[in-house]
């Protein structure tokens, strides 16, 4: 008998942030490389970038990737450094109702350039399960959505991939979301893979990939980072840039499918796996 392919998510991360990252998407999820990709709706590129994805509708989760850390975070007002930010969600939390405001604000812009609800939303930098900011997404999301509420990334490594920055990561926050999604009976994604320090090129990707897969609970939800090869300077200061060119080329290459079908794994949209739990 031949076992059972064991479901796994793989979600691009930072849609709309560069015209190469949105590009890489599309061709990864048009050949059937993704299952979900996170929007940054704060992105001066996002209503455009909207509307090529459509295509896409049915075939790919698409939600927000929730933010209050990048440039454009700051640009709009309310961002902080990523180190800011976990002190300020350390020593007290976010204030709610200005984290509501900033949350509810996203979740227009979403619907304005998508014409419809997210499928999930997560966060840039993980901050959606910080203190002060997971309180009002959770409410948020229960009261504008109901029983159609988008599925819910927790941050939290499987024991198998635990390392000091995905512990940190955790430690932000991962069970206090899940207890409150829980609770408002909204669905969440328990695992999350794909944690690594963007070193290693191509070929250490292609390891860790290999490890991520083996070892993923059915449900995890891998990220990634992919884009498109950049010309020096041609979108400003992407500190993962390289990163994101050697991410594309692997998942893109004939050896991730062999290393899928390897780890007996089948890529699978979350709102067909979390949704139907609840």
């Amino acid at each position: 008998m031949t076992a059972a392919l064991r479901p796994v998510v793989l979600c691009a991360d930072d849609y709309a942030c560069s015209a190469s990252v949105s590009e890489a998407v599309r061709r990864l999820a048009l050949g059937g490389r993704l299952t979900a990709t996170s929007a940054m709706v704060l992105a001066p590129r996002w209503p455009e970038d909207a509307a090529p994805l459509r295509e896409l509708r049915g075939r790919l989760d698409v939600g927000l990737h929730l933010d209050f850390t990048s440039d454009f975070a700051v640009a709009a007002g309310h961002g902080l450094p990523l180190g800011a930010a976990m002190r300020r969600a350390l020593l007290g939390g976010f204030d709610r109702a200005a984290a509501r405001a900033v949350i509810e604000r996203q979740l227009d812009a979403f619907e304005a350039a998508w014409q419809a609800p997210p499928d999930h939303v997560d966060g840039h930098q993980h901050v959606q399960q910080f203190a002060g900011i997971r309180e009002p997404l959770v409410e948020l999301l229960a009261r504008r959505y109901g029983a159609q509420a988008p599925w819910l990334r927790v941050s939290r490594a499987p024991a198998g991939l635990r390392d000091l920055k995905s512990r940190v990561i955790g430690w932000m926050g991962a069970n206090a979301l899940e207890s409150i999604a829980a609770g408002a009976r909204l669905p969440w994604a328990k695992w999350l893979s794909g944690i690594y320090d963007f070193s290693g090129g191509e070929a250490g990707y292609a390891r860790h990939m290999a490890t991520w897969l083996a070892r993923a609970p059915a449900g995890t939800v891998l990220m990634c980072h992919p884009a498109l090869p950049q010309t020096v300077g041609s979108e400003g200061g992407d500190a993962i840039a390289a990163a994101r060119a050697w991410e594309y080329a692997h998942l893109a290459s004939p050896a991730f499918a062999a290393q899928c079908a390897s780890a007996g794994v089948q890529l699978q949209r979350g709102r067909d796996l979390y949704t139907a739990a609840v």
